[in-house]
């Protein structure tokens, strides 16, 4: 890794800064706001400039990692062994503790019909991964553990929170853009009607259910977080859950308000949490960090990590297409990224 400083190696390369109080990007907007596409392109032209200009850094950082050999034996070694560390920060072994507990929303929705338990188990069964006794127990009873995400449970947290996200009353579904079209159309998303595991119409499940209720200070500490949080699949933050990971992110941050996280948790669990959903994406993420400031992972401010800029749709393509271009991500991990159950 070169010692040379950022700013001498891209003036002005900045890892942009989130502002949370930035009004998310919605559909209406979209359609009767002209500028707005407008900006959005210059800001990802902005990207694309500001990662290129990253090109001399990023090529010092790989030399690095490939060392001076030229017969590739600790070349290959070295660049592998650098990013197995990269892909551990990324997606801890031994998981990420979020500081939550699942408490009894499971049930609740098993019993209210958003949760077809049957249906649920079964999934897992044909998919040969049973379910363990403490997810069961989940389901079944509620349960005061912990909640920590790992390989092994990431899609079974995403189906879970999705559940929670699509079904408990809050504003950010009532009142914000997934109402755009009134709610007879609500159905007609990804999140809505890719829920295919619920025992009753998604319409009568849709935000129908008291099952976390927060404060005004809770909602709005919930709104502020779910306007920063993106992921790379679309260009919508939290705020417009219109897939699976969006509506599984407000179920989770919904959960996480209602016990008494702070903005800086709630950014910091949907750090890990996108870093579970979106492995491959993450890892890209964290290259960039390590390369142009030679800051690790879990140093990176995490509203930076999740935020419009480098984690939605239109962001996270520049950072690839830059990446994929110098030939950086041959060992990045598959998976993740689906926007239907599993």
């Amino acid at each position: 890794m070169s010692d040379q400083p950022i700013e001498e190696i891209a003036p002005d390369a900045n890892i942009p800064n989130v502002t949370q109080d930035e009004e998310p990007t919605t559909t209406h907007e979209k359609r009767n706001s002209f500028k707005i596409n407008l900006r959005r392109y210059w800001a990802v032209l902005a990207l694309i400039t500001y990662i290129a200009g990253l090109g001399s850094g990023y090529m010092l950082w790989g030399s690095a990692m490939a060392g001076n050999n030229p017969g590739g034996g600790e070349t290959a070694s070295g660049g592998h062994d650098e990013m197995s560390v990269l892909i551990d920060q990324v997606n801890p072994p031994e998981g990420y503790e979020l500081p939550i507990r699942y408490g009894d929303f499971a049930p609740k929705l098993v019993a209210a019909g958003v949760i077809d338990y049957a249906g649920f188990v079964r999934l897992y069964q044909e998919a040969g991964s049973l379910l363990s006794e403490q997810q069961i127990t989940i389901l079944t009873k509620g349960n005061d553990a912990p909640v920590i995400i790992n390989k092994e449970n990431q899609h079974f947290l995403l189906n879970l929170f999705w559940a929670l996200g699509l079904a408990n009353q809050n504003k950010i579904l009532t009142d914000g853009p997934m109402m755009r079209n009134g709610k007879e159309q609500v159905v007609n998303f990804a999140s809505t009607g890719g829920w295919t595991l619920a025992a009753k119409p998604i319409a009568d499940l849709y935000a129908s259910q008291s099952i976390i209720s927060l404060t005004g200070e809770q909602q709005e500490r919930l709104e502020q977080v779910a306007a920063g949080v993106y992921r790379p699949c679309c260009d919508n933050p939290t705020l417009f859950p219109d897939c699976n990971h969006g509506m599984a992110m407000l179920g989770l941050l919904e959960l996480m308000a209602s016990q008494g996280a702070s903005v800086g948790e709630m950014f910091e669990a949907a750090k890990y949490a996108n870093a579970f959903w979106f492995p491959q994406q993450s890892l890209e993420l964290a290259v960039l960090f390590k390369m142009a400031k030679n800051v690790e992972f879990a140093q990176v401010d995490a509203s930076q990590v999740v935020g419009q800029q480098l984690f939605s749709g239109s962001g996270f393509q520049a950072v690839h297409q830059w990446l994929a271009q110098n030939g950086k991500l041959d060992q990045a991990p598959s998976g993740g990224g689906s926007c239907g159950v599993k």
